[in-house]
């Protein structure tokens, strides 16, 4: 780096830093680089907690994947834990490593809840990334092999 790049970011940073810049926005747009394929019939089983070895939902499916992660629907009703179950936010699940297990590929996946949404009428949404161990090939490929909708039939 020149001494005038230098001089540059550390402005941006200084600007950053006191509120000038709205980095939010900006690591937020950084942070989805890569396309999400919507994905059709892949369901999942014995989504679990693993600083407690929990089970959090029974089952579910995932709706949308790309190599960083997927996104899980969940019903209200296969929700394991009865807090849970009983309340709309399921906020306290945000940074927990979760395992859970495809029985149509027989594949256990890992990673770390990064949101919880409710989509009203019993239904959440659950976002979870790849472990950061898991190497860029093997995600790609996964997401190569997933249905898209109406690839498998019913």
């Amino acid at each position: 780096m020149t001494e005038e790049e230098i001089e540059q970011l550390k402005k941006k940073i200084t600007r950053a830093m006191s509120g000038e810049l709205n980095v939010g926005k900006v690591m937020k747009a950084e942070k989805r680089n890569h396309t999400r394929k919507i994905v059709d019939c892949v369901h999942i089983c014995d989504l679990t907690s693993l600083s407690n070895y929990m089970v959090i939902a029974k089952e579910g499916i995932i709706v949308d994947a790309s190599p960083v992660g997927f996104l899980l629907r969940v019903s209200r009703t296969d929700l394991v834990p009865e807090d849970l179950r009983g309340n709309l936010s399921l906020e306290t699940l945000i940074s927990q490593d979760v395992v859970l297990y495809l029985p149509q590929m027989n594949l256990d996946l890992d990673g770390q809840i990064i949101r919880a949404k409710h989509l009203g009428k019993g239904s959440y949404e659950i976002a979870i990334n790849f472990g950061s161990y898991v190497p860029e090939y093997w995600r790609q490929c996964l997401i190569d092999l997933l249905p898209e909708p109406g690839e498998i039939e019913p």
